[in-house]
């Protein structure tokens, strides 16, 4: 049978193209349901408290550079949504006086806005390396301050970028979910050529490197409901964004679903196709599936359930 047409934007695959059981077992999950999901080289973890969970994203940053040395470089590779880790990040380097510098520690910037074929300068006011400086790298003591060749964003040559996976291991790359189930920039394709009608299978969109990205109408309506009091104009419709092959050289994919940025329906469909090895390209995050050690994280009360309720 052929697959449905997008319900939000026809010309585009996305979630709503999925198998229809999928979507019905996905809306039925419990919180009890969602927590049984893990399996080896899927976990599911709750949180109670934002508090708790914005500490534990904050605590895989000074994790991993802990582990850093000289000889042996390491980092990890961060999101801008969530950016409430940030500041706590700055708190815990300067409150254990962790020399980033002696360590060589490394950090990776996941995306980046572009317009007019460029990515934004740190000028723009919606620029993911402005807030990822401001909210966390300005802040910490200069005593402890990373380098800044070590600061990475795919904002220059995307090429070096992406080859600075394989000069230092990224132990964990961190994420956010957007309602069209992406990490990153990862956006499912426009439905054309070769994928009129089907999608990328799984293999090919996991040759994707880093790259610009047309983004899907529903990326753009969730960021300026996110980040720009709902002006859809002020947001850009391309982005820069790291690749599968830079992430599958994470050791480790950790996801934060505080429950900002995707819904009860969303958190829900994504666990339950990585868990169940379901990687459809239509639903980028599900690719994760064949990703060997993948972390969900989830503020518990967010969670909330998939059903009718009138506002």
């Amino acid at each position: 049978m052929p697959r449905p047409i997008s319900k939000v934007a026809p010309e585009w695959w996305d979630y709503t193209t999925v198998d229809s059981q999928i979507l019905e077992d996905a809306a039925r999950l419990s919180e009890h349901d969602l927590l049984q999901l893990s399996r080896p080289g899927f976990a599911v973890h709750f949180y109670e408290t934002l508090e708790d969970f914005y500490l534990a994203e904050a605590l895989e940053y000074i994790t991993c550079w802990k582990q850093s040395t000289p000889a042996k470089p390491c980092g990890i590779c961060g999101p801008i949504g969530p950016t409430e880790q940030l500041p706590l990040v700055a708190r815990l380097v300067n409150a254990l006086e962790l020399d980033l510098k002696k360590l060589d520690a490394h950090f990776w910037g996941m995306d980046e806005w572009v317009e007019k074929g460029k990515p934004v300068s740190m000028d723009h006011p919606l620029s993911f390396a402005k807030a990822d400086m401001e909210m966390c790298f300005n802040r910490i003591d200069k005593r402890f301050a990373m380098p800044t060749q070590n600061i990475h964003f795919p904002t220059g040559d995307l090429e070096a970028y992406s080859n600075a996976y394989d000069d230092v291991q990224c132990l964990i790359m961190q994420g956010g979910q957007g309602e069209v189930k992406h990490w990153a920039f990862n956006d499912p394709p426009r439905r054309e050529g070769a994928y009129k009608d089907n999608p990328p299978p799984p293999s090919e969109y996991r040759k994707l490197k880093t790259r610009v990205v047309d983004l899907h109408p529903m990326t753009v309506i969730q960021n300026a409901r996110t980040s720009g009091g709902g002006y859809v104009a002020g947001v850009p419709t391309q982005a820069c964004s790291v690749g599968p092959v830079e992430t599958w050289k994470a050791k480790q994919v950790s996801i934060w679903h505080a429950g900002m940025h995707d819904n009860p329906f969303g958190m829900r469909l994504t666990a339950l196709m990585i868990s169940k090895r379901l990687p459809d390209s239509a639903v980028p995050m599900s690719l994760l599936a064949e990703h060997p050690n993948v972390h969900f994280h989830y503020y518990r009360p967010a969670i909330g359930t998939v059903a009718a309720e009138m506002h």
